[in-house]
């Protein structure tokens, strides 16, 4: 879900969530990807991190998280 959060539509690169974590970007590569999903405890992470960069982006992608794992 976080390939949601493009840099196009909300101009956050996997560099800048990175580092707003104080992560590898090769984390945020795997998630972006589908290659491996966020423990539990990021989730929270990334979405402080997104609140910094940008709050928009953030909301969306607590909305998606919810609706995803509703889901699964």
């Amino acid at each position: 879900m976080l390939y949601c959060l493009s840099k196009e539509t909300y101009g956050i690169s996997q560099s800048d969530l990175a580092k707003a974590m104080g992560i590898r970007r090769g984390n945020v590569h795997c998630w972006v990807n589908e290659l491996a999903d966020p423990v539990s405890t990021a989730i929270l992470e990334i979405r402080s991190a997104l609140r910094e960069i940008n709050p928009e982006a953030a909301e969306e992608f607590m909305r998606l998280w919810l609706d995803e794992s509703e889901d699964g």
